[in-house]
């Protein structure tokens, strides 16, 4: 006998409830191989139901191989069924670094003031250019655009690409290099599959993004910190008795420090890669947003033949497009491209056309400098608000581009403790020591993203911040 009810309130058909009963008990074993099961009349009077109901359930369990009907004798419970539960316990998911500061935010927090480094103005995205050219590319493009693509991304955004990145990174390349991604996270790990692997050394700065620690070491790279300071990666450090496989490196904009590496030391870097045969992996994430001096020039254009050069528009527009690009050395394109291709074939087309038609007309740049000037003015807020809030107390370091800065606090360490209290009073920020690879040096230091909040809410959670510190002094 099979016993289990019913429920004449729920939505769910009463056919699919009898077929998820008797499949999950199969699945767990309770029903065993060669057990009987009651007829389609005896369980439609047990369940006081049409007998046609069970018929159904009993069809879609012996199409799926649940049962088998034998001749003559009634239907059984078939051979290798069941699939009884492993026991394992459940692993913590992986929730990738930078991601932890948005889960309140996501679940709908709106009182959640996540002071996130690399969170552009999410209001300000231009909705209606956007939307106007992505409804023109849907009824204009040919039909070959809603078709399969080539890893390397569409021919028209590459060469938009090549051209807008020669005018304001000063990057020098053809558009048979680039190979578009779904954004920088992307890029990093095709980078790191082409040139890391198992017994490969990756030469890093220190700090740097955890995440991206991660991403080399999961592959198997053997990771060398390099210590920064308020300019960069300390050149004079690079190692001379081994040839590291790549050197990554933030160059126009030290992520987490803010530092800007000079001509000097790029020289230096370049000199090392000649001489070592490495590869300089230059991650250019937010460097159009310079709000003190001239534009820095991209790493690239002085050796395009011995630097990755990597890009996103996550900054620039929106993380949600999930595009970036890479420019490959000539040598190495065809690998880029065929990593590309095994890894997810291409990046959405009609995006891409999207994004292309709106660099070729000339949006990208304007929202760039629209966009400069809102982030300018927001950052000038924060460092306003922090003087006020903290006075001496605190020292402003890696202001002058991009989207956070540092504040270093004298007499202060920013331990786990006082983070995870920070985000139950609901502020969420993220300790430079966090990204460092040799701790116990910059734990007085938190980074602060401006770009997505407004001055209300940074005043807001400064003040929590205060509150906070004042308990662990």
């Amino acid at each position: 006998m099979v016993w289990f009810t019913i429920d004449r309130q729920s939505s769910v058909p009463l056919i699919h409830q009898i077929y998820i009963e008797l499949s999950e008990r199969i699945l767990r074993g309770e029903l065993k191989a060669g057990a009987a099961i009651p007829s389609s009349r005896q369980l439609a009077a047990e369940l006081h139901v049409s007998r046609n109901v069970v018929l159904q359930a009993y069809d879609q369990l012996q199409a799926e191989g649940y049962i088998e009907s034998q001749y003559g004798s009634g239907t059984f419970v078939s051979e290798g069924a069941s699939f009884p539960e492993s026991g394992e316990r459940m692993v913590e998911p992986f929730i990738p670094e930078m991601e932890v500061l948005e889960m309140k935010q996501r679940s709908g927090d709106s009182s959640y003031i996540s002071f996130r480094s690399g969170t552009p103005a999410l209001d300000l995205f231009p909705r209606s250019k956007w939307a106007r050219l992505a409804q023109r590319i849907i009824l204009e493009s040919p039909e070959s655009a809603f078709g399969y693509g080539q890893p390397e991304g569409r021919e028209e955004l590459r060469k938009a690409l090549t051209a807008y990145l020669l005018r304001s990174r000063g990057v020098r390349c053809h558009p048979s290099q680039l190979v578009i991604t779904s954004g920088a996270t992307q890029a990093i790990s095709l980078i790191g599959r082409l040139l890391g692997g198992e017994g490969r050394t990756a030469i890093l700065e220190d700090p740097i993004t955890r995440d991206i620690q991660t991403i080399f070491a999961s592959l198997g790279a053997q990771l060398h910190p390099i210590p920064v300071d308020e300019q960069g990666m300390l050149t004079q450090q690079l190692p001379s008795d081994y040839r590291p496989s790549f050197i990554y490196l933030t160059p126009s904009h030290q992520f987490p420090t803010g530092g800007t590496l000079p001509i000097q030391r790029r020289i230096q870097l370049i000199e090392y890669a000649r001489t070592t045969g490495c590869y300089l992996v230059e991650d250019d994430y937010d460097s159009e947003f310079r709000y003190e001096g001239a534009p820095v020039s991209a790493l690239q254009g002085l050796e395009p033949d011995k630097v990755i050069y990597i890009g996103t528009l996550s900054k620039i527009l929106s993380p949600a497009l999930r595009m970036g690009y890479i420019i490959f050395p000539h040598p190495l394109i065809e690998k880029g491209r065929r990593l590309k291709w095994f890894s997810d074939l291409h990046t959405p087309s009609l995006e891409q056309l999207t994004l292309a038609h709106f660099i070729e007309e000339g949006h990208l740049e304007r929202h760039v400098l629209k966009m400069k000037r809102v982030y300018r003015k927001r950052r000038d807020m924060l460092i306003r608000l922090l003087k006020e809030t903290f006075g001496e107390q605190v020292t402003i370091r890696g202001q002058g581009t991009g989207l956070h800065l540092i504040a270093d606090f004298q007499g202060i360490q920013f331990t786990e403790e006082l983070l995870a209290e920070l985000d139950h009073e609901g502020v969420g920020l993220q300790a430079v020591e966090k990204h460092a690879m040799e701790k116990g040096k910059r734990e007085g230091q938190v980074i602060l993203g401006f770009g997505h909040l407004t001055e209300l809410e940074m005043a807001l959670g400064l003040r929590i911040l205060k509150k906070v510190m004042l308990q662990y002094e």
